[in-house]
């Protein structure tokens, strides 16, 4: 693929700052790598996450054994051995070498007591990316963990994914508008979910603690929502086809959850905010607890949270637009999770990962022009309850990691419409989803054999995995469905150290290569093998050059090959014929195709990570990335009004069928429905409109990722001032099939804009936390309508404060007290044309409705 010339431009130009920055005087590499520190007196974890960051090492402590804990300052020139020793000085803390991780751990105590085999097997899932233990990753890798999100003010996960440049609001989210295009984004049980690069929720694959969990609703989604807040300690996101080591779904992605281990006490905590114009007015009350001992340890959480709907009155630019309109639906939710991990007998030990949640979600919408909710509206409602286990079995060897891991994941989503005319209430529609998923797998990672460079190593699995689907209208509904699909795969991933520092190689600090490969088979749709290569050079300590190869696929739901399929029967000229006899007919066929194959895409990314020793807390990452999207499931008659007189759909029409043909597509439809307003005669009939699913459409994208990072002391008391920034320029085009045209996607209405943006400042000293975030969504254009008006982008403030008490005497102590101002200057998103009373007079899939958010939450630990 070529760079356009703004891409190159930008590419090259800021890839060379950050090679001029890591290579300024002083970023020698040496045989002793020392590196520069100049950190704050601070609590602990913050300490030790910025060695990990000034070191490039990764760094795994329990927060049982960081928690309370004071950091002293450290200024000089040190190994990332004697900093660590400098930091623990005093604590009974000691750092143990696991991997390539340092594990920190209670330095009196011996090894097997004090990293046990769960906290090892927490190396595992450090880094998503790789199935090896402490190998380097050459995909980017984007992490947000417990601190940042609190320090953000953000009260759901939800929320936390959704202000993630990388991830596109559309899919399965809540507030979605009803003139959301179906490709697009729909909200079916008020879940939220991951989207990367607006390639489909369904394109990105979500894990838990490293397992994946049962889709919800009729997308293959996961609902990120239904994981309590205060059990997370981090999200990490690989933005890289990851297939071949995760099998479907991984084609935008991976995004893995992690929960918090290893927590000794209790921990509570309350949230109470609305919006500043009205609605939304949220309550969130949840408690984290845990307990730890020698040989295991377990926490357990839950979360129970309520809002208020936004109504089109609550807001002045949808009030005339779309009265008696909901922008955001009412929600309601508990859930609960639990994580528990306990050493069996000598090196074998078991993890069971555990979750709950059940949601209830509503809104209103009017069925006439005044939006008079009195004469005639609709309530729509769902509940939605999902459950999942997953135990592991893990065994450690001398230098082997083995594990046999099962799990089951269920979710069930009903959902109903109930209209009113003049007060009178009908049943409009109603039904449920169901999704379980059931799969077992066992592998395991260690040593093959030694290179010059070191050890190199080796991942291989194996496993059977079953997802079940129901989709139930009524019990004489024609469009139910029940099915299954299962699939089994083996897959292997590999290491090779080339060069290490100790060789003292002239222009090359550190080579590495990998390669991983995957072959799955689903049985009625075939098998696909999936191939992953990456490298990373690192020319000197401060700079790594990493790029990224390889194939990806998902799998087509069950819904999309198994819906049952109509025949419709309609006039000719609402489908735009023209020239036909009066009364000519058409016979529109729409539903499954259980004939589908996986979707397939070929991704590649180079990225230049600079993390210069000379200049302590900086680290900046750039990525360019590409992915040819091929065989995309899609509906190839986008606009049936003009599906006769439009010649790109001439491949989806047949013309004066035989009537054989005829008689062919109504006995292999599951129904026949009469929409011509004159009994079926096939001598009118003069086209066949084939619009069931198939494997045509193509997608091409490609862009930047930007992440900075820079954290600095102030002074020479305990203040310091963090800055972040993560940005991404996307550029995607779209052909739904070989006669259709290639149409621009991204920067088009209801898709992702080109550029989005977070970034901002976060001053910590000893007890107060200020952070500012500003959020900035690029403009899109309205292709609806001929010339494209442009709809512009919006632009956000978010300010929060936290305050903490400490562990002194008092009912006051180990308080956690936070003041948030989200969209502090309460910027609106701009209109659009609507077309019908219950639409969304603004594009949801980008822009939120909320407004100024104001909140106040307190944690308090016991």
């Amino acid at each position: 693929m070529r760079f356009s010339p703004f891409l190159s431009t930008l590419f090259w130009s800021t890839a060379s700052g950050i090679a001029m920055v890591a290579a300024v005087p002083g970023a020698r590499a040496r045989e002793v790598m020392r590196y520069r520190f100049d950190l704050p007196a601070q609590p602990l974890g913050a300490s030790l996450r910025d060695v990990a960051i000034i070191t490039h090492r990764n760094i795994v402590a329990a927060s049982t054994l960081t928690d309370g804990r004071q950091g002293p300052a450290l200024s000089g020139d040190y190994t990332v051995e004697e900093a660590l020793s400098r930091l623990l000085a005093d604590t009974g803390l000691g750092a143990t070498t696991v991997g390539n991780a340092l594990v920190i751990r209670a330095g009196s105590a011996d090894r097997e007591t004090a990293v046990p085999s769960a906290i090892e097997n927490d190396a595992d899932i450090v880094v998503t990316g790789t199935r090896i233990r402490g190998a380097p990753i050459a995909s980017p890798v984007i992490s947000l963990d417990r601190e940042q999100i609190r320090n953000a003010g953000q009260a759901s996960l939800g929320d936390v994914v959704r202000s993630i440049p990388q991830s596109f609001g559309g899919g399965q989210n809540p507030g979605l508008g009803t003139n959301v295009p179906a490709s697009s984004g729909v909200d079916i049980g008020g879940g939220s979910s991951i989207n990367l690069r607006g390639l489909g929720s369904d394109a990105t694959l979500t894990l838990l603690n490293g397992h994946r969990l049962s889709y919800s609703a009729s997308r293959q989604s996961v609902d990120v929502s239904a994981i309590p807040l205060g059990a997370v300690e981090r999200i990490e996101i690989v933005a890289d086809g990851a297939s071949a080591l995760y099998g479907s779904d991984a084609v935008a992605g991976v995004a893995n959850i992690i929960l918090r281990r290893d927590i000794d006490g209790i921990e509570t905590s309350g949230l109470v905010g609305g919006a500043t114009d009205g609605g939304d007015f949220t309550q969130q009350y949840g408690a984290v607890g845990g307990k730890t001992w020698a040989s295991g340890g377990v926490v357990a959480a839950y979360e129970f949270g309520r809002s208020t709907a936004i109504e089109s009155r609550d807001r002045s630019y949808t009030r005339a637009r779309s009265p008696g309109l909901t922008l955001f639906p009412e929600l309601k939710h508990h859930s609960a999770i639990v994580n528990a991990h306990q050493k069996v007998a000598g090196d074998l030990s078991i993890d069971i990962d555990g979750l709950y949640n059940k949601r209830w979600s509503g809104s209103v919408f009017p069925l006439n022009a005044a939006g008079d909710l009195g004469i005639s509206g609709a309530r729509s409602s769902s509940v939605a309850e999902s459950y999942a286990i997953a135990p592991t079995l893990r065994l450690a060897l001398k230098d082997w990691r083995l594990f046999l891991t099962g799990s089951y994941g269920h979710d069930r989503v009903d959902y109903g419409v109930v209209t009113t005319f003049d007060g009178v209430s009908a049943n409009a529609g109603s039904g449920y989803y169901t999704n379980a998923a059931k799969a077992l797998e066992m592998g395991g990672d260690g040593t093959l054999f030694r290179l010059p460079g070191g050890a190199a190593k080796i991942a291989l699995g194996a496993g059977y995995r079953v997802n079940d689907f129901t989709n139930f209208k009524g019990k004489t509904n024609f469009q139910n469905t029940a099915r299954s699909q299962d699939s089994y795969y083996a897959y292997g991933e590999l290491n090779l150290p080339l060069i290490s520092p100790d060789q003292a190689t002239p222009l090359v600090h550190r080579l590495s290569a990998s390669g991983a490969l995957r072959y799955e088979n689903y049985p009625g749709v075939g098998p696909v093998v999936t191939p992953k290569l990456g490298l990373v050079y690192a020319p000197m300590p401060d700079l790594d050059l990493k790029g990224s190869w390889g194939q990806s696929f998902r799998a087509p739901t069950l819904l999309q090959q198994f819906q049952p399929n109509s025949v419709t029967l309609v006039r000719a000229t609402s489908y735009g014929g023209i020239g036909f006899p009066t009364g000519a007919t058409v016979l529109a066929l729409a539903g499954g195709n259980p004939d589908l194959k996986p979707e397939r895409a070929t991704s590649w990314s180079i990225t230049l990570d600079a993390h210069p020793r000379s200049l302590p807390g900086v680290r900046a990452q750039i990525s360019y990335f590409s992915t040819r999207y091929r065989d995309r499931i899609v509906v190839p008659v986008a606009l049936t009004s003009v599906a006769l007189s439009n010649p790109i759909y001439r491949d989806q029409i047949i013309l004066s069928p035989s009537d054989a043909a005829k008689a062919a597509v109504i006995a292999g439809a599951g129904t026949f429905v009469n929409a011509a307003g004159a009994a079926y005669d096939p001598a009118r009939v003069v086209a066949i409109v084939d619009n069931n699913n198939i494997n045509a459409g193509r997608q091409s994208i490609h862009g930047l990722d930007l992440l900075l990072r820079y954290r600095t002391k102030l002074g020479e008391g305990a203040d310091a001032l963090t800055a972040t920034v993560n940005a991404t320029y996307l550029h995607s085009s779209q052909q739904l099939s070989n006669s259709q045209p290639v149409v621009a996607l991204v920067g088009t209405l209801f898709n992702p804009p080109h550029i989005r943006a977070r970034g901002g400042l976060t001053w910590a000293a000893r007890a107060l936390t200020l952070t500012g975030m500003l959020n900035h969504t690029g403009g899109v254009r309205d292709v609806r309508t001929s010339p494209n008006p442009r709809i512009d982008g919006m632009t956000t403030f978010d300010l929060s404060a936290r305050y903490r008490t400490g562990a002194g005497a008092g009912w006051y102590r180990n308080l956690d007290l936070s003041l948030s101002a989200q969209n502090l200057f309460n910027a609106k998103p701009a209109t659009i044309a609507t077309s019908i009373f219950t639409d969304t007079p603004y594009d949801s899939t980008n822009f939120s409705p909320v407004g100024r958010f104001v909140s106040v939450s307190i944690t308090r630990k016991w």
